[in-house]
């Protein structure tokens, strides 16, 4: 058994790894935080190993480009009354080699075996490849 787990889960609203990185830091402004918070409506059955080091891995149009590590869960009651869960990460956005992935909704478990490995910090500032060459080299395993 692995000592952790990751999440995997499509970035809704953002098209690529720049938008979603916009979008936490006016996030972190206007709430306040240094932390960065995805509300979800199932709790992870599996919390201690999510804990136990797993990151939240994002899926851009259908391929896992970043991640962030996993710092917290905390129980999030909306407006409407209902518990949910707060998944607390950490907000540095790492960046990962692709790996395709189908839509689905919700979240999933990503064993660690099966996940992406990180980019070199200097390939970060890299020229991204175009959106469809980066998927089709995700699809037969090459990104």
């Amino acid at each position: 058994m692995a000592d952790h787990i990751n999440i995997v889960k499509l970035c809704v609203g953002c098209d690529s790894v720049e938008e979603l990185e916009i979008w936490r830091e006016e996030n972190r402004r206007r709430l306040g935080r240094l932390v960065d918070t995805h509300v979800t409506r199932m709790w992870p059955k599996r919390a201690a190993e999510v804990l136990n080091g797993g990151s939240l891995y994002w899926v851009f149009k259908g391929v896992i480009l970043a991640r962030q590590r996993i710092v917290a869960l905390e129980e999030h009651v909306g407006g409407d009354g209902i518990a949910r869960c707060a998944i607390v990460m950490d907000p540095e956005l790492i960046r990962t080699e692709g790996a395709a992935r189908r839509p689905f909704q919700g979240w999933r478990y990503l064993p660690p075996e099966d996940s992406p490995r990180d980019l070199p910090k200097a390939r970060a500032l890299d020229d991204s490849l175009p959106e469809a060459l980066s998927r089709a080299l995700a699809e037969i395993g090459l990104r």
